[in-house]
């Protein structure tokens, strides 16, 4: 199961890395497979282990601000595993190429 974790604090500057840090940490300890994106973290494993990392998560952060917002997306698919990477690699093998670049590279730069 692959969970997308967004968690947003609505107070503060605007800058959510220091709380994105504080998660992070959370997550690692956890141990389970994950990916951080520019928008949120996927995370895999059970139902169970899922569900309370993200709790763990959102209580994290709320525990820091009056007001969270947790988007929580779920891709269940009966006895599939390492979707992490098997999504992006069939994508991947379809386009003919890597998807993956550097984000300040130019036409024709590596």
């Amino acid at each position: 199961m692959l969970v997308e974790l967004s968690i947003l604090p609505l107070v503060g500057d605007g800058h959510l890395s220091d709380e994105l840090a504080e998660v992070l940490k959370l997550v690692d300890a956890y141990g389970l497979p994950y990916q951080l994106t520019p928008t949120a973290t996927c995370i895999e494993g059970t139902w169970n282990e899922t569900m309370e990392l993200a709790r763990q998560c959102h209580e994290r952060v709320r525990s820091r601000s009056s007001h969270v917002v947790t988007m929580i997306k779920i891709e269940d698919e009966q006895g599939e595993m390492d979707k992490l990477n098997r999504n992006v690699t069939s994508v991947e093998q379809k386009a003919g190429r890597s998807l993956s670049s550097p984000v300040n590279a130019r036409e024709g730069e590596i």
